[in-house]
């Protein structure tokens, strides 16, 4: 799964061509550069490390020169990672851009949500809150958060005030909806984590891989089923055919020992 880093440039709207209002995001991804490989048989996993970002050299240490100098790119800003199958595929200073993806594919994409500062239990969890009237005095605290002889203490994960946002949060399965390769933009639907000019990570949906992975088993099974419906109806087209023939043949027969019956009869 190879993915590109990118900013993020803000939102917009783009009209579909039912004339239909898309709200998307506006994403500056890449150029990347592969700088570092690693194998199995040396890391233990197959990956490549992508470098993102034009930065100062005199902002760099001695190893991070070396290392990028051993790629031989320039000195970029941010280093991510990616698991792939198959490491020989690319190379040290490969180029990687927005072409990666196409319309129509779906990517989730990795930022880091604002900061938000300290809040407390309604606007960060949700709580409804306690009496708006007169008089009462817990309109918006949490209230109890533990037990009294057992356990005597705060369960860790009790919700309540504190530090919200400014974590690392991911937007599930958005549709590409426009690529703009000279400016190196794309245009995702929906809202994404991050504040502008931010990182973010786009990757190729996992959903999406894993209904492609389901839909290849599920193939062979589709094909045999329809081998067997159309023996099936070959089979009980055959039977028809020769029971038609079969009630063709009696016919004329039965009509000449009625002719003869009556023959008698008479």
């Amino acid at each position: 799964m190879v993915g590109i880093l990118g900013e993020k440039v803000g939102m917009s709207q783009v009209f579909s061509e039912k004339g239909k209002a898309l709200p998307v995001t506006v994403i500056k991804a890449g150029p990347c550069f592969v700088v570092q490989k690693k194998s199995d048989s040396r890391e233990g996993y197959n990956a490549i490390q992508l470098g993102y970002g034009e930065i100062k050299e005199k902002s760099l240490n001695k190893p991070e020169k070396g290392h990028f100098e051993k790629a031989k790119v320039g000195s970029l800003k941010y280093l991510r990672e990616f698991r792939v199958e198959n490491v020989d595929e690319y190379q040290l200073g490969q180029e990687i851009k927005v072409d990666l993806f196409k319309v129509g594919d779906y990517v989730d994409v990795k930022g880091t949500s604002k900061g938000k500062g300290f809040a407390g239990g309604v606007k960060r969890w949700g709580f409804r809150g306690g009496p708006a009237s007169h008089g009462s005095s817990h309109h918006r605290r949490v209230g109890s958060i533990g037990a009294s002889s057992f356990p005597s203490r705060v369960l860790p994960g009790t919700k309540m005030a504190g530090r919200m946002g400014g974590n690392s949060s991911v937007a599930k399965k958005l549709e590409v909806v426009k690529i703009i390769p000279e400016e190196n933009l794309i245009l995702v639907k929906g809202a994404i984590p991050g504040v502008k000019k931010g990182l973010v990570v786009i990757s190729r949906s996992k959903k999406q891989e894993i209904r492609e992975i389901q839909e290849k088993q599920e193939l062979p099974e589709k094909k045999e089923k329809e081998k067997k419906e159309e023996k099936q109806k070959k089979q009980e087209t055959q039977e028809k055919q020769e029971t038609k023939k079969k009630q063709e043949k009696k016919e004329p027969q039965q009509t000449q020992e009625k002719q003869k019956k009556e023959e008698k009869q008479s």
